[in-house]
């Protein structure tokens, strides 16, 4: 049975999430919301109207857990108009390709202009591959769209597809995320991170920034976020952005830490003190092979 539902219960990140960890292969439609009159209880008990699914705004597939290809609805994904797009060809290549191309699969058109020299094999596969997350990074400000999830379904064989590791997707959309929404995700800056089991599998290919990779270093169960901010000069904003990120990711856990202490409070006459903070706890086992290239920045 196809996985249903709507994005105002199970977002894209989450979606993408399950793809990548069950290492899933399929299409994820996701539909043009239509809201009827119908009231319906959500997940947490709000009533909300029902939404129905109208025509096909965007199909997104998977394989073995990668990301491959993202089309539009409103939009034309010929290899020329993508092409077009990257900047690798002008409107009026562009206008011919695509009517001298008609009968001609992608691959066949983009053999084609290969040995014609309009564009090398790389042209081709990055102009995709960035056509298809700017398509997956607009789809994760969706909100309420109906989706089915059609398990094992391909797209035409006739398609160019590039596999684009999908942490590193996830990665990327919780860096677009506003600065007030991961504040939701972590109201204590005093809980504390540690890693999942496993962790060198799923750090093995996915791309973090230099901040990320300084978050990483400070990461053990004795070190609060707040102490972890602190050793990166990181403000508060700064921090929240980057641990939703890893959290995003599915690279870190929240935990509390073992020995948290409380904040002072404020002193006679309206002055405070900080509580005394124990020294940042740095561990060199896992971490340490994990955050080897950071010390190359």
């Amino acid at each position: 049975m196809p996985l249903k539902g709507n994005l105002a219960d199970f977002s894209i990140t989450q979606i993408l999430n399950l793809i990548n960890l069950a290492k899933k292969t399929g299409i994820l439609h996701v539909y043009e919301p239509i809201v009827t009159d119908e009231t319906i209880r959500d997940g947490t008990g709000q009533e909300r109207k029902k939404v129905m699914p109208g025509e096909e705004r965007a199909t997104v597939a998977f394989r073995d857990g990668k990301l491959i290809l993202a089309t539009m609805g409103n939009q034309d994904g010929h290899l020329a108009n993508v092409l077009q797009k990257a900047g690798k060809l002008n409107i009026q290549q562009a206008r011919v390709i695509r009517e001298r191309g008609k009968k001609y699969s992608d691959k066949a058109l983009a053999l084609m202009l290969i040995n014609a020299n309009y564009a090398t094999q790389q042209d081709v596969v990055r102009s995709i591959k960035q056509y298809t997350l700017d398509i997956v990074y607009d789809l994760a400000n969706w909100e309420q769209e109906p989706f089915v999830l059609d398990e094992n379904a391909a797209p035409s064989p006739a398609r160019i597809t590039v596999p684009i590791d999908l942490q590193n997707v996830i990665m990327e959309i919780g860096r677009r995320k506003d600065g007030d929404e991961p504040g939701i995700e972590l109201p204590n800056l005093d809980m504390a991170l540690k890693f999942p089991e496993d962790p060198g599998e799923k750090f093995r290919r996915v791309h973090l920034s230099v901040e990320e990779w300084r978050v990483v270093s400070f990461i053990n169960p004795n070190n609060s976020i707040r102490q972890i901010a602190k050793a990166c000069n990181m403000t508060e904003t700064e921090i929240r952005r980057v641990v939703y990120s890893l959290l995003n990711a599915g690279l870190v856990e929240l935990m509390k830490p073992p020995t948290s202490k409380q904040p002072a409070r404020a002193a006679a006459g309206g002055k405070s003190r900080s509580a005394a903070q124990p020294p940042i706890t740095v561990k060199r086992s896992v971490v340490e092979r994990l955050i080897a290239k950071i010390k190359e920045t």
